[in-house]
């Protein structure tokens, strides 16, 4: 990288070197590692974690510090400013599901390529990268059709990559070689097509068709990715080209007519800062807590912005927001065009990849945790599978008499307190036909089975937003869920703490657990709308 710039924000710099190195280590590392990877001081490395921790970007258990979901809302700001997953996304998702084969929208991103959207088939041997992933151009089959229309400068830095690496050991499950770049450019030049055939990975194919601009430039590729298991690279072209021409025509067309929408810009980002600077002394770095800041003032609507508009939307003085822009540029976060900035890329580097994979069992465990630790019960997270709930999350409280469950258990749902939240959560007629297959079996002297007047109590669970179960799934057997909601409204999952009978009596549950349990699950959704806003979450 190139000298920093005098104005250049250290901390800022420092606090995205250890995001990166976070990013690039699949998510995890302990502050030990972090000094090596970055070459920091021990003591600027605690008090960039200290900082990020404070911005929930990352979360520290003892000296291991791991990226957290909230991190998302950088990459977030850079894919909704992007608009592609927003626009294309939908197509992608009906072609993988025509095509019963993995879909995928790229972006160039200097002498390589990101993926900004997956469209996964799901199998035994699933094909399919991480949004944010930065690949070789030479490699993919995005790259082809991106190098016929690169820059100089982007030749320049391809050669000095391949220079330094030749044998491509940056990308260590990397296939075959790739020496016939610029013949590949030349075909896809005029075929307008590419395709990887076990470039990147032994026994991954791949073939891609730019989606292009009104002037003609391709402004991302879209990909069918399939496995020699299924198809040659020749076969794979046969099968899918026709139809991917197809999508990419609609996607085309559908680039054409968008109209941005207006722009909501948000005020005062970064006001809560100085709050806490105040509250943390010197183990909170400002200016690197105002600086990320920054990125979170692009979005949808705002895809690029004056000085002046960034200033506005963060509350920082444009001194201060023209440092932090000055120091984005130089990282390659931020590019400029006149008098306007836009975000690169490479934004996604910081935190993506790994996080973008973040099943809902992973986002709710800290906060079950947190959960445990408070009401002194196990907590755990279930969704719905047929007519039963499955545990995906668990955290058990340390008594000798406490509900033992371990995760994949299933349990059927009319008598478990998260079943009944879940079928609440659905509407009229899904609910009756689930109950209308389902054998009402008394599992003890407790248990409703009457239809209607189960019924009438998931009713009441819905209007409530809640389930007490009291000894109907086990004698001695207490319970309280409340459901988990997808950004939609949609209820995905449950929340629910268990305990012996004789720890809480019905009302001390509704006093004393509920309002925490309702925190618990309005955490666990808050993290969850963050990364699952273009970046379909796993649920179990």
């Amino acid at each position: 990288m190139s000298t920093a710039p005098a104005e250049a924000v250290g901390p800022l710099m420092r606090g995205v070197a250890v995001l990166r190195a976070l990013s690039d280590a699949d998510g995890r590392l302990s502050l030990g590692e972090l000094v090596r990877t970055t070459g920091l001081a021990r003591s600027t490395v605690d008090r960039v974690a200290a900082t990020l921790a404070r911005t929930g970007y990352l979360r520290l258990d003892g000296s291991t510090a791991t990226l957290a979901p909230r991190l998302m809302e950088l990459a977030n700001a850079y894919l909704g400013a992007l608009r592609l997953p927003a626009l294309l996304g939908p197509y992608a998702v009906r072609l993988a599901e025509e095509l019963d084969e993995s879909v995928s929208l790229a972006v160039p991103d200097g002498d390589g390529i990101r993926f900004v959207h997956q469209s996964t088939r799901r199998r035994a041997m699933s094909l399919t990268f991480r949004i944010g992933d930065l690949l070789p151009a030479e490699r993919t089959a995005p790259g082809p059709l991106f190098a016929a229309h690169w820059t100089p400068e982007q030749w320049q830095a391809w050669h000095h990559r391949r220079a330094a690496d030749p044998a491509g050991l940056a990308f260590p499950a990397a296939g075959a070689r790739a020496d016939d770049f610029e013949e590949r450019i030349e075909a896809a030049r005029t075929a307008s097509w590419a395709v990887d055939d076990q470039l990147i990975e032994p026994g991954l194919i791949a073939v891609a068709v730019p989606l292009r601009d009104p002037a003609g430039t391709p402004v991302c590729a879209l990909s069918v990715v399939s496995h020699t298991s299924r198809h040659s690279a020749e076969s794979l072209r046969k099968a899918v080209l026709p139809r991917l021409r197809a999508a990419a025509t609609a996607m085309e067309a559908e680039l054409a007519r968008d109209r941005t929408p207006a722009p909501t810009a948000p005020h005062a980002l970064a006001a809560w800062t100085s709050a806490s600077k105040q509250e943390l002394g010197s183990e909170f770095v400002e200016s690197l807590a105002r600086g990320l800041t920054v990125l979170t003032a692009f979005g949808t609507g705002r895809a690029e912005l004056t000085l002046s508009a960034v200033a506005e939307a963060t509350g920082l003085a444009r001194a201060t927001a023209r440092r932090a822009l000055i120091t984005l540029g130089h990282l390659g976060l931020v590019a400029t065009e006149g008098r306007t900035f836009r975000l690169t890329p490479r934004v996604l580097a910081l935190g993506c990849p790994p996080l973008s994979r973040t099943a809902l069992s992973d986002i709710a465990a800290p906060h079950l945790a947190a959960l445990v630790r408070t009401v002194h019960d196990s907590a755990s997270l279930a969704v719905l599978d047929g007519d039963a709930i499955q545990y995906t999350a668990r955290v058990a409280t340390t008594r000798i008499m406490s509900v033992n469950i371990t995760l994949g258990t299933r349990l059927p749902a009319y008598a478990a307190s998260m079943g009944r939240v879940l079928l609440a959560g659905l509407d009229a007629g899904e609910r009756a036909a689930r109950l209308g297959r389902t054998e009402l079996s008394p599992l003890t002297p407790h248990t409703v089975t009457s239809p209607d007047a189960l019924a009438s109590v998931l009713e009441r669970v819905a209007d409530q937003g809640y389930a007490l179960v009291d000894e109907e799934l086990e004698e001695g057997l207490r319970s309280i869920a409340v459901p988990v909601r997808d950004a939609g409204g949609r209820a995905v999952a449950a929340v629910n703490v268990a305990m012996h009978t004789t720890r809480r009596t019905v009302p001390e549950c509704l006093a004393e657990v509920l309002p925490e349990l309702r925190a618990t699950a309005a955490a666990i959704e808050a993290d969850l709308h963050v990364v699952g806003r273009f970046c379909p979450t796993p649920l179990s």
